[in-house]
């Protein structure tokens, strides 16, 4: 909502992005998500259903009197949490425990600490509370979530600058890994004696939301391939600016999905061997060809930029289809796009 008025209805969820990104390179993966029984979209991993409360709804409000892409956040509905019997009983091998509005429970976490290697928290699942009478979402120290006595046992934290300062980042990063984004500025990677920046992917932003969600889906697909940790966080800020730049659930293009898959293929074969010989199970020091990596992944996104503009200029030339060119496409098949207030899609 922009001034009160509705732009656009779009199907949301820090599962739904973070599945965006692992459907679009291949990842297998279990999906755990809660819905009430009102949930309405077609999606390809279906969420458990709630039957005692309606499915999760949030209202992003901009304003125009400000000139960043700043917004305020208002949970309007709340689904019933994820519990403990709700995961799977299994191992695996990486877990996200990525909430937006209160979905896990702290014993939830500790269930996924069991059953998972490595796990990958956003504090926002954590530190986010929401005042009883209009829903406005805001946030509470760590030590104050209820979540605070399991920071020994998670492998990644993930916050934005706007969270960091209520982790109390030099005691956090002593217990595990802490990376905290920073929109255009990219991100950082804090390891207790270690710091190091990442650079950005820059963009045109038009809707931050699900930004971070991208940014760990990125990350544990490259953590997941055997990238340092460095340049699995680069590939966490690839994803991020790619969802930043549209509205709504991103379209990841499939051409550039599998330039991407051949680019960390490429560093997973060329770190297979320095691997072999390393006891610890993450690399958190910058490989000598991490700018080089950077670079290549940015070629990938320019060259289909450039591609997807020949392409619109010739349709633009060409009667009668003008007025399809700017449906979101995922590579050659289209999906349903977002639903505007006037009922057009775009």
């Amino acid at each position: 909502m922009k001034d009160d008025v509705v732009l656009g209805e779009s199907l949301g969820g820090a599962a739904s992005f973070v599945s965006a990104v692992l459907d679009g390179v291949s990842i297998s993966f279990t999906f755990i998500s809660k819905v009430g029984s009102d949930f309405s979209y077609s999606v390809t991993h279906p969420p458990l259903v709630s039957l005692s409360s309606k499915t999760t709804l949030f209202h992003a409000h901009f304003s125009s009197q400000i000139q960043r892409h700043d917004r305020v956040l208002k949970r309007v509905h709340a689904c019933d949490p994820i519990t403990p019997s709700d995961l799977p009983r299994r191992r695996f091998n990486f877990g996200l425990a990525v909430g937006v509005a209160g979905e896990i429970l702290p014993e939830t976490l500790e269930k996924m600490l069991d059953i998972c290697d490595t796990v990958f928290v956003d504090v926002q699942a954590m530190i986010r509370v929401f005042d009883p009478e209009d829903g406005t979402v805001k946030l509470v120290h760590l030590r104050d979530s209820g979540f605070y006595h399991l920071l020994p046992r998670i492998g990644f934290l993930k916050a934005s600058s706007d969270e960091a300062p209520y982790i109390d980042l030099e005691e956090a990063k002593k217990e595990c890994c802490v990376v905290v984004t920073n929109g255009r500025d990219g991100c950082a990677v804090h390891y207790k004696d270690l710091e190091q920046q990442i650079a950005p992917f820059p963009t045109v932003q038009l809707d931050p939301t699900g930004a971070g969600d991208s940014f760990l889906g990125g990350l544990v697909v490259g953590l997941a391939q055997g990238l340092t940790v460095p340049d699995a966080a680069l590939l966490g800020n690839f994803f991020g600016s790619l969802t930043v730049g549209q509205i709504g659930l991103p379209k990841f293009d499939l051409r550039l999905l599998q330039a991407v898959k051949d680019e960390v293929h490429e560093k997973r074969s060329q770190l297979f061997d320095i691997h072999e010989m390393l006891t610890d199970k993450f690399v958190f020091t910058k490989p000598l060809d991490h700018e080089e990596f950077r670079l290549a992944l940015v070629r990938a996104k320019t060259s289909l930029a450039l591609t997807i503009q020949e392409c619109q200029k010739e349709v633009s030339c060409s009667p009668g289809v003008a007025e399809h060119h700017n449906l979101p496409c995922n590579g050659n098949s289209c999906e349903e796009p977002i639903k505007l207030a006037d009922g057009v899609p775009r």
